[in-house]
């Protein structure tokens, strides 16, 4: 997608550009032929993550020896543009990828990783995060889900709403409170396996497919724990206590993913756009020829522009260590609001077919919605920039 124009970033390797080619023709054969399917159905299908874990498109950066591809963050960054490019913004892999399987590579025992990663590497587990609770939202420490010792292992008790991949997912991180008495120090990481021999595990249960204003094939779901029997070994990491620090040392990379989506978004519906003016006409010349028309993209092109360029300084900063939480509050903030703006005006120049359902900008437009909320809402992300100053 060159609509931008950019030369490639010095982080953006031989290696990489192949993988970029091999993930673009992949996923054009495979899975952008679906995805207007699986939008009108609501939900993409199982396999679709066994297809992407044998085409090496999930946990590229985790090592090889835990069965991912040895990369980078910057492998990740690849595909996931790649995903949003083709219009699969719902697919829940770069949460699987980049936020889930870095848990239990940073956090886990080494008994732990061995287990796990393989596994999400594969597609034959899905990870999630379950963060969000109904009366929560942004406020971590508030989580009232528990899991209190029970002889040597855990008992998991608490709801949680919002957690993307909820459906399909076998391998759930759960934020919990495993000593109410302390705050953020009492808060610990759970690590559920939902299935066993009889199918799922006692106590846990999935609840609706949330209907949303966008992300429609995505299975967005709540999640409930009723007395919940976790062994010892569920515990990510060695001790309790652990999980505030934890969650705070993983959020920039999940802040940076949400960026990274935004400018992807932002390209896509910029080159949309382009290619719909220069089709339509009205009043008998395309409406590419009216100075409103080019001076509306010429902001556009503007802006996505800069996003990308920040977003890319970001990437190449996260690859060598040096990404710090409040650029990457930054970015995030910054690049879906401006995703926003772009996407509304790219929307205005379709007329009245943009805000029909069948056109890929009025989803586009759905689905840019809830970046400034997940992640951290874009408020949140002001007061950790304020914090700066």
């Amino acid at each position: 997608m060159d609509v931008l124009q950019l030369p490639r970033p010095e982080w953006m390797t031989e290696d990489l550009v192949l993988l970029e080619d091999q993930a673009r023709r992949f996923m054009t054969d495979e899975f952008a032929p679906n995805i207007d399917r699986w939008h009108e159905n609501h939900l993409y299908p199982r396999d679709v993550w066994t297809k992407a874990g044998a085409a090496g498109l999930l946990c590229a950066s985790m090592p090889e020896e835990y069965g991912g591809a040895g990369g980078t963050f910057a492998h990740e960054a690849v595909i996931n543009r790649e995903f949003s490019y083709i219009g699969f913004d719902s697919f829940g892999a770069p949460l699987h990828s980049g936020i889930v399987a870095p848990y239990i590579l940073h956090y886990g025992t080494e008994e732990q990783k061995r287990r796990w990663l393989p596994k999400l590497a594969t597609g034959e587990m899905i990870g999630a995060i379950a963060m969000t609770e109904p009366g929560t939202g942004s406020d971590l420490q508030g989580v009232r889900t528990t899991a209190k010792k029970s002889g040597n292992g855990y008992v998991l008790n608490g709801s949680k709403t919002f957690i993307t991949n909820g459906q399909h997912a076998n391998l759930i991180i759960v934020v919990a409170k495993t000593d109410t008495s302390q705050g953020a120090k009492g808060v610990s990481l759970m690590v559920v396996e939902t299935d066993d021999a009889n199918g799922l595990i006692s106590g846990f249960r999935r609840g609706r497919k949330l209907k949303k204003l966008g992300m429609d094939s995505a299975d967005t779901s709540e999640l409930f724990f009723e007395d919940v029997q976790l062994p010892a070994e569920a515990l990510l990491g060695p001790e309790e206590g652990q999980g505030f620090y934890q969650l705070m040392k993983e959020l920039p990379q999940e802040r940076l993913i949400v960026a990274l989506h935004a400018g992807a978004m932002m390209e896509r519906a910029l080159r949309l756009t382009i290619d719909y003016v220069k089709e339509r006409a009205a009043f008998g010349k395309k409406i590419i020829e009216f100075q409103n028309t080019q001076f509306e993209l010429a902001d556009c092109k503007t802006q996505a522009t800069v996003a990308k360029v920040f977003i890319d300084h970001c990437i190449g900063r996260h690859v060598n260590g040096g990404l710090d939480p409040v650029t990457a509050s930054m970015a995030k903030g910054w690049s879906t609001d401006v995703l926003a703006t772009v996407i509304d005006r790219c929307l205005q120049l379709f007329g009245g077919y943009g805000f029909m359902d069948e056109y890929p900008i009025s989803r586009l437009y759905r689905d840019a919605r809830v970046m400034r909320i997940y992640a951290g809402t874009n408020e949140i992300m002001k007061v950790l920039i304020s914090r700066s100053l």
